[in-house]
């Protein structure tokens, strides 16, 4: 984990005016509130925009944490293939098992992270609320068990069991994935669309909102939930995206990463 710090962090609270998610959308009306966010999370009298992001003043607040930022990861970028066993029930999985969706959430996690602690329960419940609408949600936890064991396989299936976890939460031993994705730290989303034939493409790797441990703001999902009312009624997702926050994930010792 990288090194304590006090950082200074301006947050600007931004929007998006988007559609709850319909078959066979044709011309949807303009205005919504991301509809997980105003169900759970009691967003009823916020406006939000898709395509354009409209900027509301500062709040500076301070956080003293050790953290890593994600890194720039282009849009359009293709989902790379996967095959990683699922502790829980030894279930192989690929990235072929889930051609068949609309939209891919692929999250990076892992079972000791302070940040990932902090979100755990508001992932699941937001991950439940959209595999009923159609979207397809697998965790991974790359963190070395050299250095942090309580990270490993058995507490793995242990932490999918007690969390009631909807998606599968893989182990990627080799590291190979995290490389692969461009994955830096935890918790870390990329959410995919797939058109047709064509590959999952990246169309959001941001953050799941501006809540962090002891920054004292409300956790609602906000961000990644609208990004993924976009995605799931057919409209653009915002190129406006802030950067997930987290621990870093633990490189094998020797990796030279």
């Amino acid at each position: 984990m990288a090194a304590t710090a006090l950082m200074s962090v301006a947050f600007v609270a931004a929007g998006a005016r988007i559609l709850p998610f319909q078959p066979m959308l044709s011309k949807p009306s303009a205005a919504f509130v991301s509809t997980w966010a105003s169900s759970n999370m009691g967003f009823n009298s916020l406006q939000l925009r898709c395509r354009k992001n409209n900027t509301l003043p500062f709040r500076k607040l301070l956080v003293r944490a050790a953290r890593t930022e994600s890194q720039g990861v282009s849009l359009g970028f293709r989902a790379p293939h996967f095959e990683l066993p699922e502790p829980l029930t030894g279930k192989m999985w690929k990235a072929e098992d889930f051609e068949s969706y609309p939209a891919l959430l692929v999250m990076f996690i892992c079972n000791h992270c302070p940040f990932v602690k902090h979100l755990k329960k508001d992932v699941v419940k937001l991950s439940n609320f959209y595999m009923k609408k159609g979207l397809a949600v697998v965790a991974i936890s790359s963190n070395s068990v050299a250095t942090h064991p309580q990270d490993g396989p058995e507490f793995m299936a242990e932490e999918a069991k007690i969390f009631n976890y909807p998606f599968p939460y893989l182990y990627d031993e080799s590291q190979e994935v995290a490389r692969n994705f461009g994955a830096v730290c935890t918790p870390e989303f990329f959410l995919f669309k797939k058109d047709g034939r064509r590959p999952f493409e990246l169309v959001y790797h941001g953050q799941f909102d501006d809540s962090r441990p002891n920054n004292n703001v409300p956790v609602t999902g906000r961000d990644l939930s609208l990004a993924i009312d976009c995605v799931l009624s057919g409209q653009p997702v915002s190129s406006i995206q802030k950067q997930s926050v987290g621990c870093s994930i633990k490189w094998h010792p020797g990796a030279g990463l």
